[in-house]
């Protein structure tokens, strides 16, 4: 059935779709845009809180998406099955579930919605289902790995939120 919604979502492909998605899913390569929103959060004392929430939901996703459940479930990507299908992307070479990209966009989104920072959580949720989208479009996800990176990033999101509970104070950073 996933590899049906996969092919389904093949018919859409447009040159023009090609390079945007291609352009999209560059966005969240590694998590470099989430990365740098973090660095820029931390620096402007303001936004610091908001920067080490984010940082440390990050953090928390890197363990449980790529250390832990990648690992875990080490489920082959779709490509690998359904080899007909030319990749616009260089090929990934870790396991599928859950979408790292997918996990690290709804990380931040999600991180931004709990630390209050209502102009730019509703953006990041924008980019964030953009990037999901578009490894699906690029055949690198099945739509679980989707869901899975979904939850992953916002179970992350939650406990980084958590844990500047008890970080902040202790460094004594002003709120």
């Amino acid at each position: 059935m996933e590899i049906s919604i996969l092919n389904a979502i093949q018919h859409m492909r447009t040159p023009i779709l090609d390079t945007i998605m291609c352009v999209i899913t560059k966005l969240g390569n590694a998590g470099m845009i989430w990365i740098l929103l973090t660095v820029i959060l931390l620096i402007i004392p303001k936004t610091r809180r908001t920067g080490v929430i984010l940082m440390l939901a990050l953090c928390v996703d890197v363990v449980l998406c790529n250390g832990i459940l990648k690992n875990l479930v080490g489920r082959i990507r779709p490509f690998d099955v359904n080899t007909s299908i030319q990749l616009l992307v260089a090929r990934p070479h870790d396991y599928s579930f859950p979408s790292g990209h997918t996990a690290a966009s709804f990380t931040a989104a999600m991180a931004l919605y709990l630390a209050g920072e209502n102009k730019m959580w509703k953006p990041a949720l924008v980019l964030a289902v953009l990037i999901a989208f578009s490894r699906l479009y690029l055949y690198v996800h099945y739509p679980t790995d989707i869901l899975g990176g979904i939850i992953t990033g916002c179970i992350a999101a939650y406990i980084g939120y958590r844990l500047e509970e008890g970080v902040l104070p202790r460094l004594k950073w002003k709120r």
